[in-house]
């Protein structure tokens, strides 16, 4: 979205701002309309890309409360204080986000409408990304009812998963579906990428002047999700001492900047992820058993792609074939050949969704350049780059049938234990490979070795 696709409406009351406000925007294309004795219409959509300018001088009135615009006809607000600049618009509570004072420059203002419009761009980004998650797998359609049941509540959730299962993905919709939050910012921390002594300056902020360097004031994580989600990954990488402020800040709600006195009220809801089992560190005291309970007033564990099955795995190579390739391509060269889908299909993906979209967009951008599936060389290399990934090992060719292991050379009694466990464990392999104490890794070179499939009875031992 262009500045020139914009439309501003301003509530001026007795302010005299809104021929201002034309000055101000009179080359960039902008709409400017004065809404003060306006009806708007009850679907918001009609309104477009809109902007709110109103005046603090009209808030007598209960449908000029950020509120009532924002919650009513879904426009960011920006406010136009009733004072002249030497009043910090820090001074105004927290509910007004963006506030000019009331002799701004056309500078200003602009200045203001890009960071809106930038904000604007960035929940539609969210929304495009995290809308179109595909779940095709029963498992998988559970936990995205759990989201939808839990998005519109302020409790914290945490959210478990293993790497690349789309945690940010799942925190994304717990943002967008909130009612309450949802219109704010969506602020994303990895908390294992914070440096040594950065912690309070990052997540506080600090005032100006307060330590060398800091020449100008500066919002930390907490105030920026302030009316929206902050969202804290990897969050068992926390440090315990950072751990402890943290909890703080949740328990009371108030945050004071590095060499500032003054507390600021926070409003926002958290969802932190992690990939580690908190229960199991906060037995060992590596996690704070208080900050735990504090974060996990709602779980939400998140399959992995194994998990999910065949039929998520193919969903997810086509949609993805489909942004890289495009579609009139896709049409060109038709679907992709039986044995592309069936070696994606029977591969494990340690890195879950994030490596099969890697191999997916690799596979993509080769078949695009050769425009085609089997010219030049293409499914040797198609296939080179399936195992260069390490996933399950692929035939040499698509005419070629894998090679079957010596079966004269299993150990039958391994082979029988592994399916016993996987049927104790409902064939889930996380599971089983705990029960089994080896990793999930180690089970799925077990399975692939003694060519176990699901749902495989036991073989009896030769006497």
């Amino acid at each position: 979205m262009n500045l020139d696709e914009l439309v501003i409406y301003v509530w001026e009351g007795q302010a005299d701002i809104a021929e201002r406000v034309e000055r101000c925007v009179l080359n960039l294309g902008v709409d400017v309309i004065r809404a003060d004795s306006l009806n708007l219409p009850a679907d918001s959509s009609e309104l477009g890309n809109a902007i709110a300018v109103v005046s603090v001088s009209v808030l007598e009135g209960a449908r000029f409360t950020r509120q009532g615009i924002e919650g009513t006809f879904g426009m960011p607000v920006l406010w136009v204080s009733a004072n002249q600049r030497e009043v910090s618009p820090g001074s105004y509570a927290t509910e007004y986000s963006h506030v000019l004072p009331f002799d701004f420059t056309g500078a200003e203002l602009r200045a203001m409408l890009v960071r809106i419009l930038q904000r604007l761009q960035s929940n539609r980004r969210q929304v495009q990304r995290s809308g179109d998650i595909i779940a095709v797998a029963e498992c998988m359609q559970r936990l995205l009812h759990d989201v939808d049941t839990f998005a519109d509540c302020e409790h914290s959730v945490l959210v478990i998963g293993e790497t690349g299962v789309g945690k940010e993905r799942i925190a994304e919709r717990l943002h967008e579906r909130n009612s309450r939050y949802g219109q704010g910012p969506f602020i994303v921390v990895n908390c294992g990428a914070i440096p040594d002594g950065l912690f309070e300056s990052l997540f506080f902020g600090h005032a100006k002047g307060s330590f060398t360097g800091a020449v100008a004031a500066h919002k930390g994580y907490f105030e920026q999700a302030n009316g929206g989600t902050l969202f804290l990954d990897e969050i068992a990488d926390l440090p315990l001492y950072q751990q402890v402020k943290l909890l703080r800040v949740l328990e009371e709600r108030t945050v004071a900047r590095l060499g500032s006195a003054s507390q600021v009220r926070l409003d926002f809801r958290l969802v932190a992820a992690t990939n580690r089992p908190l229960r199991e560190m906060v037995r060992e005291g590596a996690f704070r058993a208080d900050l735990f309970f504090r974060l996990a007033v709602i779980e939400l564990a998140i399959p992995s792609l194994d998990e999910r099955g065949e039929a998520d795995k193919l969903a997810i190579f086509r949609s993805i074939l489909h942004q890289v390739m495009g579609e009139e391509l896709l049409q060109a060269l038709g679907e992709p050949p039986f044995f592309i889908l069936d070696a994606v299909a029977q591969m494990y993906f340690p890195g879950n969704v994030r490596e099969l979209r890697n191999l997916a967009e690799r596979i993509g951008v080769t078949a695009r350049q050769t425009r085609s599936w089997t010219e030049g060389g293409a499914i040797q290399r198609l296939l080179d780059l399936a195992q260069n990934l390490g996933a399950h090992p692929l035939a040499a060719s698509p005419g070629h049938e894998p090679l079957l292991a010596d079966r004269s050379n299993w150990d039958l009694e391994e082979r029988n234990r592994i399916i016993a466990a996987l049927n104790a464990n409902d064939w889930k392999r996380q599971n089983t490979a705990q029960h089994l104490g080896i990793s999930r890794k180690v089970l799925w070179e077990k399975m692939r070795k003694y060519q176990i499939s699901d749902g495989e009875p036991e073989v009896p031992l030769p006497n």
